[in-house]
């Protein structure tokens, strides 16, 4: 999700993530022009009108005929409920600003849960400001970079219970260490090689944390539960078992684990997933931000692992932006470069860029389980893995998204369909629903159509004799679905982030965060360069000014600088079907730019730039936060409340550029309204939502990054309640509840 150019610049000369184009392959684009296939029919705010009533169902009764009757009595109708009042946003809109805390709406408060370094335990000392906290003392405290995060309901027989929401256990992620400037005493030690107590503190404040969450008395505001049993660190130093297809498989053998069963860590956790049984799931994306490969190394593969390589990101000679594994020859540090340097794979760590990527199953309940790479959903740059809702008969989906520019969209059909005996399966029922199944990868057609074409070894040419990349088994297609992506056509997107699924009606959403790599439609493109689409329909210049800097520091973006929100409706409602019908909910943009450039009719209560994070709560409401660097001269990121409609509420429009598209209903104030800024120099990300709706959680990560550890740019959280602090920047989980109570946002 965030990028290490835009991080740190002890970090930016060999960094990976979106800013390096690894897909050479020349699919279809959609040039052709759309056909007027949608009416108008109805506005944004009138597809939401069915919401308690889907979602809940209706209540009946039931009557008994009298013993006397010569025949049954007829039973008693009864009467229908009335229909729920339609979703509605309920709060003002924030006005956007650059100010160094969390601005909540008015009748708001927020707080703040737990930060980076804070102990999950008793024993160890609460953050001192002063990077002094020992390495091993981060396997016990809250990691770097809160990122993505579910809250799960804690039943008093401490198990799952979905509708509980006075007690949980929040799972966050932490992506990555930023800086690090709030991590170490002095900030990274400078040099070719890196000093042993740094990498270990970074290996550890990786991965994920569980920790026990418990409303305080008398209010919806929220704290952490220290010393809870459940409270636990997932690490890039965690074993790890690889399941699915790829369990065993040649491609996972190493030094570690020579019979390629298991591994060890997570790492560049980005967003999430959950699952209906009641784990969580954590997604590796950048995670070449880690790896490193020696130079000559090519001459020591074999040409299909060149391909491989290369196609992932991983050429020989780079030297990864974190340099983990120049620290030493201990085990911890040698298995982060991906180089030949034994006999065969199991006595080196040749394979260890094909053990990250995946998606990672955690067991919250469980604190001693082993979490399980589910190799079945594919390996890529996983931004999350959401869960349509899960239907008793009907298998489990989950929806995927690849965060580099030019990158897949995908799919995942479980082979067991779902039972809801399995709740509280734990990973048992992991492996039952998410080892077995079938990948697809999206292709957008320009007439609003779309397809899911199957990633299946054996089936549309995915076999030994295919030219782009000989796919031996189904381990070799789950572990490079790019490469399969490309055989089959699929289409190349606007960096896909954050996934939802509607549920009210099973729509999914998925947000293209921006892509500089969109060209004029009329120029002709050079080496990784793409026209737009219909999917992908904008190409324009956006301005930037930096008044920090004396003089001012004007830029100019082309390409798609603010991105947009696609959606779509699997056919005939099934989310098992491999067609599907498209439009793009919302395009992200200043409230002034052009009307082809803002094709949402954004205003100034809820323009945007560049959405990351996504996410329904249970009632249907649609949270929607920014990771942006585009319109950051005007005000720091956000997340904004909205009521979506539905597929095909919009028509045809021309996008910036002249490509032709299919777009939604234009945003209101009354359906799509910005509810939270944060600090400076942050991204606004990870987000739940109780049950009850009542508490609301959402993460800031890495404010202050433009700043340093001499010359810093925030003191958040401190500077929360405090303006004239000047502790240092911390990503942290803050809390958001109403004042009186209620229900947020509505």
């Amino acid at each position: 999700m965030n990028t290490l150019q835009k991080t740190s610049s002890t970090f930016a000369e060999n960094s990976y993530d979106d800013n390096e184009i690894v897909n050479p392959s020349a699919n279809p684009h959609m040039n052709e022009l759309v056909a007027a296939m949608v009416s108008r029919r109805q506005a944004l705010r009138g597809g939401v009108s069915v919401t308690a009533a889907t979602l809940l169902g209706s209540l009946s009764l039931s009557a008994c005929g009298g013993g006397d009757s010569p025949a049954p009595a007829p039973a008693p109708v009864a009467p229908t409920p009335p229909a729920p009042a339609p979703l509605a946003l309920g709060f003002t809109a924030v006005a956007k600003n650059k100010n160094d805390v969390v601005t909540v709406p008015e009748g708001y408060q927020a707080s703040i849960l737990h930060a980076l370094g804070d102990p999950l335990h008793w024993g160890d000392a609460s953050w001192a400001n002063d990077g002094s906290e020992s390495a091993d003392s981060y396997n016990r405290r809250i990691g770097c970079g809160h990122d993505g995060m579910y809250y799960f309901g804690l039943s008093e027989a401490s198990k799952y219970q979905a509708d509980r929401s006075d007690r949980g256990l929040l799972c966050v992620n932490h992506e990555y260490v930023v800086g690090p400037y709030s991590l170490h005493p002095n900030g990274l030690t400078a040099g070719s090689t890196r000093v042993v107590s740094e990498v270990e503190k970074e290996i550890y404040a990786h991965g994920v944390s569980v920790a026990e969450v418990q409303r305080k008395s008398g209010s919806m505001d929220m704290a952490m539960v220290r010393g809870s049993r459940f409270n636990r660190r997932i690490t890039s130093a965690t074993v790890m078992d690889i399941t699915g297809p790829a369990r065993g498989s040649r491609l996972m053998q190493t030094r570690f684990s020579p019979t390629g069963r298991q591994t060890r860590g997570t790492n560049n956790n980005c967003a999430n997933g959950y699952t209906p049984w009641g784990t969580y799931l954590t997604c590796e994306e950048n995670f070449l931000n880690v790896i490193s490969r020696a130079v000559g190394d090519d001459a020591l593969r074999s040409a299909a692992e060149v391909v491989a390589l290369k196609r992932y990101g991983l050429t020989q000679g780079r030297v990864s932006p974190y340099k983990w594994d120049t620290a030493g020859t201990d085990d911890l540090f040698a298995r982060w470069t991906s180089s030949v340097t034994g006999t065969d794979a199991t006595l080196d760590y040749r394979n260890a860029i094909n053990t990250f990527g995946w998606v990672v199953e955690i067991d919250p309940f469980a604190p001693d389980s082993v979490p399980a790479k589910r190799s079945a959903l594919g390996r890529f740059n996983h931004e999350g893995a959401w869960p349509a809702p899960a239907v008793v008969g009907q298998p489990i989906v989950m929806y995927m998204g690849d965060d580099a520019r030019n990158e897949y969209i995908y799919k995942f059909v479980s082979k067991a369909l779902w039972s809801a005996a399995d709740v509280n399966g734990g990973l048992t029922a992991g492996a039952k629903y998410l080892d077995e199944g079938t990948l697809y990868v999206a292709k957008f057609n320009a007439d609003g159509s779309g397809q899911w074409l199957e990633l299946t070894h054996g089936k549309n040419g995915l076999d030994a004799s295919n030219t782009t990349y000989p796919f031996a088994d189904q381990a070799d297609v789950v572990t490079h679905p790019r490469l399969a992506g490309d055989v089959l056509g699929a289409t190349k997107m606007d960096r896909p982030e954050w996934g939802a699924v509607n549920p009210l009606n099973g729509e999914a959403y998925m947000t293209l965060t921006n892509n500089s790599n969109r060209v004029d439609p009329t120029a002709t493109p050079t080496g990784s360069q793409l026209k737009p689409d219909a999917a992908n329909p904008r190409y324009y210049s956006d301005t930037k000014t930096d008044d920090t800097k004396t003089p001012p520091v004007t830029t100019v973006s082309k390409g798609n600088p603010n991105g947009h929100i696609i959606r779509w409706r699997e056919a005939a409602s099934n989310v098992a079907a491999t067609s599907f019908a498209w439009d793009i909910y919302l395009f992200g943009a200043q409230a002034d730019a052009a009307a082809n450039v803002n094709l949402s009719g954004l205003t100034a209560s809820n323009d945007f730039s560049s959405p990351d994070g996504l996410y329904f709560d249970p009632r249907g409401m649609l949270w929607i936060q920014t990771d942006d660097g585009a319109y950051t001269d005007v005000t720091n990121c956000m997340m904004l409340a909205a009521v979506p409609g539905k597929v095909g509420d919009g028509g045809a429009a021309t996008a910036a550029g002249g490509t032709a598209t299919i777009k939604g209903a234009n945003a209101t104030d009354a359906t799509v309204r910005r509810f939270l800024v944060g600090p400076k120099d942050c991204e606004i990300t990870g987000i739940a939502v109780t049950p009850d709706g009542k508490t609301l959680f959402v993460n800031v990560q890495h404010p202050g990054e433009d700043g340093s550890l001499a010359s810093p740019s925030s003191a958040w959280p401190a500077s929360q309640t405090d303006s004239a602090s000047k502790a240092r920047p911390r990503s942290a989980t803050v809390v958001v509840t109403r004042k009186d109570s209620g229900a947020v946002g509505v």
